[in-house]
């Protein structure tokens, strides 16, 4: 089991069992959110997670995606898409320890900022990871 929460402390989670993926984001509405040039995430099946202490704030920022934050820091917690209903993504650097899951691929990567170079050796999909298609 992992802990997680905000950087006030006010919304804590915990989430149980393996991962279903990790990967990084560049899309414009993750970087709008989070303030930075990509977003790690880490899925899981929404049955194993729970929110532990406080009320996070929800925000449905497209149709089909509701994000959720702490509502006194801000801190951005999760992204859940109705395409994907059984499913929850955790911002991996909420968790206490973010090191446990390591992200395996990079996603929207047509939409990265220019001057953000991807070098790591993972592969980056120009959408989705479904679309199969890498830059």
């Amino acid at each position: 089991m992992q802990h997680g929460g905000c950087l006030c402390g006010a919304v804590r989670y915990k989430v149980e069992g393996n991962p279903i993926l990790g990967a990084i984001c560049h899309c414009r509405t993750c970087r709008k959110a989070v303030s930075a040039p990509t977003l790690p995430f880490t899925q899981f099946p929404l049955d194993a997670f729970a929110f532990t202490q406080g009320d996070p704030v929800e925000y449905r920022s497209s149709p089909p995606v509701i994000r959720s934050f702490c509502g006194r820091c801000g801190s951005q917690l999760t992204y859940r898409s109705d395409l994907e209903a059984g499913c929850i993504d955790i911002m991996t650097c909420s968790l206490d320890d973010p090191e446990v899951f390591a992200p395996t691929f990079h996603v929207w990567a047509a939409e990265k900022l220019k001057w953000d170079v991807i070098a790591d050796g993972r592969p980056a999909f120009k959408s989705i990871r479904a679309a199969g298609e890498q830059i």
